[in-house]
C-alpha cells in the first residue's frame, strides 16, 4: 500500500477548508440527494462526499456506508486531489500496487472500484472529492464520468453558498453591533453634553436678566447669540437622544390602540394650535401595534406638517387603513409641498432642506430620520408624495399582527 502524500500547499488547503465551517456538521438533504443521484447514474452501491482533514477523511454525505469518517492514510481521495485532471479512476484496486493490500480494499467496505472528482475551492485548492465506489471491478462511460463532474460542481455550489451565507450573516451581525455601538455613543455623548449646555443657557439668561442694563448693544447682541446657539444645540442633542433610542422599539411589543383615543391624544398635544385642524379618518376602530412607536411617528409627522406650513389655516388629514397584512397611515397637509429632488433627502439624518420653519427656527435634520428608523424597525416603510405648492402626504406602513404572528410561528 502507498499512502497519499500531503498537497503541495497543504497548510493553505486546510485553512481554506476550515473557512467553510463544514466539518462535523449534521447531514443535510441537499448533499444526501447528490450522492444518491451519483450512485444512481454510475450504478454503484456506494457514493460519498469526502472532505480531507489533516489526518482523516470526513464524509459530509454518504450513501451505502455506515461510517462518517476514516483515516486519511487509507483514503483513495487523498490520491485524487493530486490528479491534474481532477479525476481519479481505479477499475480494480486489487491490481494496483497503491491499494492492493489497503485495509479498506481487503476488508470492509471492500473498495474494488473507485472513481472520484476533486472538489476545488478558491485558487484551485482541493477540499475533498465526490466519489463512487463498488465492491467489484467496473468501468464508467464517458457520460457517467461527465455527470459525476457536473454533480461535483453542484457540491461546490452548495459549499460556496453556505460560505457566502455565513459571511453575509457575520457582516450583518458586525453591522448591527457597529450600529448599536454608534447609537450608544450618540446617546452617551448627547446625555453628557446636556448638563453643561443647560448651565450655559442658565448663565446666558442670568447675564441677560441681571447685567443687560449695564451692557452696550454689542454686548447684548453677543448674549443673544450665545442663547440662540445654545438653544439650537440643545435641540440637536435632544434629537440625537431620540434618534439613538428609536431602534429600541420592537414589532413584538403590541397593544390594542383605540383610534378614538389616538385622536384624543393628538388633539390634546396640538390643541393649542388654534389655526390648525387635524382630522382622523378610518374604517377601523382599533389597531394592534407598538403604541409608543406609533405615537412618536405621528407626533413627529404632524409637528412637521405644522411647523413647515405656510398657510394661515393649517389643515392636516390622517388616514388609517389595513391592507395586505399592513397598517397604512397617511399624513396629508396643505403646506408648501416638497420638491421632488428633496423627497428622499429629507429622510437622511442631518439633511435640512428648509431654511426656517413657520416660527423662524431652523430644523436639525434628525426628526424624519428618526421616524424612518422607527418605521423600519416595525417592519414597514415610509415615503412622501408631493407637488410644490400643493402640500405633502407622508405615507408609512407597519406590519399588522396577522403578518407578524405568522412569521414567528
Amino acid at each position: 500500500m502507498i499512502a497519499p502524500k500531503n498537497h503541495d500547499r497543504e497548510a493553505e488547503r486546510l485553512e481554506l477548508l476550515e473557512s467553510y465551517a463544514i466539518l462535523d456538521t449534521q447531514l443535510e438533504e441537499d448533499y444526501d440527494n447528490l450522492v444518491l443521484l451519483a450512485s444512481e447514474i454510475c450504478g454503484t452501491p456506494i457514493s460519498v462526499i469526502t472532505l480531507l482533514d489533516k489526518d482523516r477523511q470526513w464524509f459530509k454525505a454518504h450513501h451505502g456506508l455506515d461510517v462518517s469518517e476514516t483515516e486519511r492514510k487509507y483514503s483513495f481521495c487523498g490520491h485524487t486531489i493530486h490528479e491534474p485532471s481532477n479525476l481519479f479512476v481505479i477499475e480494480d484496486a486489487r491490481a494496483d500496487e497503491r491499494f492492493h493490500d489497503n485495509p479498506i480494499v481487503v476488508g470492509d467496505p471492500n473498495v474494488i472500484f473507485y472513481a472520484g472528482v476533486t472538489l476545488k475551492g478558491a485558487s484551485g485548492l482541493p477540499l475533498g472529492t465526490l466519489c463512487v465506489i463498488d465492491h467489484e471491478p467496473k468501468q464508467l462511460t464517458k457520460s457517467q464520468l461527465s455527470a459525476l463532474k457536473i454533480l461535483s460542481d453542484q457540491v461546490m455550489n452548495l459549499l460556496n453558498l453556505r460560505k457566502k451565507k455565513m459571511e453575509l450573516e457575520k457582516a450583518n451581525k458586525d453591522l448591527q453591533l457597529a450600529n448599536r455601538e454608534l447609537d450608544n455613543f450618540a446617546a452617551v455623548a448627547a446625555h453628557d453634553l446636556k448638563s453643561p449646555l443647560n448651565n450655559i443657557i442658565t448663565l446666558s439668561n442670568c447675564l441677560k436678566d441681571v447685567y443687560a442694563p449695564k451692557m452696550d448693544d454689542e454686548g447684548k447682541q453677543i448674549i443673544g447669540f450665545i442663547k440662540s446657539s445654545s438653544e439650537t444645540l440643545k435641540k440637536l442633542i435632544e434629537g440625537l437622544l431620540s434618534y439613538s433610542k428609536s431602534g429600541q422599539y420592537k414589532m413584538e411589543d403590541k397593544t390594542n390602540i383605540q383610534l378614538a383615543d389616538l385622536q384624543q391624544t393628538i388633539n390634546e398635544l396640538f390643541g393649542g394650535q388654534k389655526e390648525c385642524s387635524i382630522n382622523v379618518t378610518s374604517e377601523l376602530t382599533e389597531i394592534r401595534a407598538n403604541k409608543v412607536a406609533v405615537e412618536q411617528i405621528l407626533i413627529n409627522l404632524i409637528a412637521n406638517a405644522i411647523k413647515y406650513n405656510d398657510k394661515p389655516k393649517i389643515k392636516i388629514d390622517l388616514l388609517i387603513k389595513e391592507e395586505n397584512g399592513f397598517y397604512e397611515f397617511a399624513v396629508k397637509d396643505n403646506g408648501p409641498g416638497i420638491h421632488k429632488d428633496n423627497q428622499e433627502k429629507i429622510f437622511k439624518i442631518f439633511e435640512v432642506v428648509s431654511e426656517k420653519d413657520r416660527y423662524g427656527e431652523k430644523g436639525t435634520g434628525i426628526g424624519l430620520a428618526t421616524v424612518k428608523k422607527v418605521v423600519e424597525g416595525l417592519g414597514g416603510s415610509i415615503h412622501v408624495t408631493s407637488q410644490v405648492g400643493e402640500g405633502a402626504t407622508f405615507t408609512f406602513t407597519i406590519k399588522s399582527p396577522i403578518v407578524l404572528e405568522s412569521s414567528l410561528t
